[in-house]
């Protein structure tokens, strides 16, 4: 088939970060006020009193230090622990178009680019902030692209799942190049008063150029040499929120409406998974697991990545093999992979290998085996 090269990417980081400290200042006093009000419930047992979190047991817990947000204030306020974020007017452009725009415009630079270049516009992530009109499509009208736009939802797979459904679009002729967007607001959909899971997002957006690769002129250009797409359907990554929510009154704002996960069993069913996927896709494309020199997996846990590695190479990596980013940016969903891969990739040599995995509610697991230009 003809080859389609990765010929540029982007990344936007929102303004704000959250170090573990503050986030856990903002949780315990939650707790405390919680525990309060309710002081009388919970010495009858009817209410079940909270536990405070700490900065070491979210660090040990998952390596993230701090995460980016879109939104600060409203997130550390314990009365409110939610982004506050004022909705725009149907003629403005919207939050998480603007976030696109802003990748969007560094992928072009970097693939040599420009919108007229650009036949398809994908936009790929966990969540998007309303049914439609499509995210590409805003997108597209904002940078000025003609052709067709739409967007995918496989949760933190979505990217590695956009990037073989754009090749397949630039090897089939439906596009020149496709610009693959992963806008990730996931401060949105975190209970951030859950002592599990109130640490383990944050906020970014990536993008991509994929393109034929007779056609690329851009100087860092990754050949995709396969890629290999898996889903298994698992409860154990949820999250319930949806149009239908409204027809039984009794399940709005529940905790279901949020991101849940049952965080062992995530751990035990995945890694495993992905492990394996990445050793086939690799032998498919003709190459050894010794070959790659570089994964860039999905950031959602450092833990999982270690051990993901291991089971591939029978040692724990060495420097610069499986770079990480969730220490600082924590899990930004579908963007994770990306943004390791995006910041990652300037000091690779010509004709290097390297995968890019990523993994989610689904389960869904997506891997990519590319070699620099």
């Amino acid at each position: 088939m003809k080859p389609v090269v990765i010929s540029g990417t982007g990344l936007f980081t929102p303004p704000n970060s959250i170090s573990n400290d503050e986030l856990v200042t903002a949780f315990n006093a939650y707790v405390e006020l919680f525990n309060a009000e309710n002081a009388d419930k919970i010495a009858a047992g009817s209410v079940t009193a909270l536990e405070p979190s700490s900065s070491a047991f979210i660090e040990k817990a998952s390596g993230i230090k701090s995460r980016y947000v879109m939104e600060k204030a409203g997130i550390l306020d314990p009365k409110h622990m939610t982004p506050r974020i004022q909705e725009r007017a149907d003629e403005e452009l919207s939050l998480q178009a603007e976030i696109c725009v802003a990748a969007a415009r560094q992928a072009l630079a970097r693939a040599n680019r420009t919108p007229a270049d650009i036949d398809m516009v994908l936009v790929a992530a966990s969540n998007m902030q309303r049914a439609y009109p499509a995210m590409a499509v805003e997108v597209q009208d904002a940078l000025g692209i003609d052709g067709f736009g739409f967007d995918m939802n496989v949760a933190c797979s979505s990217a590695t799942f956009a990037i073989q459904t754009a090749a397949g679009a630039v090897q089939t002729g439906q596009a020149r190049a496709v610009l693959v967007l992963n806008p990730e607001i996931t401060s949105a959909h975190l209970n951030f008063r859950d002592r599990d899971s109130h640490f383990i997002f944050g906020d970014a957006c990536t993008a991509m150029i994929v393109e034929a690769a007779d056609t690329a002129t851009g100087e860092h250009q990754f050949e995709i040499l396969d890629s290999k797409l898996k889903t298994k359907f698992s409860n154990n990554i949820r999250n319930n929120f949806g149009f239908m929510n409204r027809f039984d009154e009794a399940g709005i704002g529940q905790p279901d409406k949020l991101f849940r996960q049952q965080g062992r069993k995530v751990f035990k069913e995945v890694c495993p998974m992905a492990a394996d996927m990445i050793r086939s896709t690799v032998e498919a494309s003709g190459l050894k697991v010794e070959d790659i020199s570089r994964f860039w997996l999905h950031q959602a846990n450092l833990n999982m990545n270690q051990l993901i590695v291991r089971t591939l190479l029978g040692r724990d990596a060495e420097a610069g093999e499986a770079p990480v980013i969730l220490d600082s940016y924590a899990n930004t969903s579908s963007a994770g992979s990306i943004i390791a891969f995006h910041s990652y990739q300037d000091d690779l040599p010509s004709g290097a290998n390297g995968v890019i995995c990523s993994f989610g509610a689904g389960y869904s697991i997506g891997c990519v085996v590319v070699r620099k230009k």
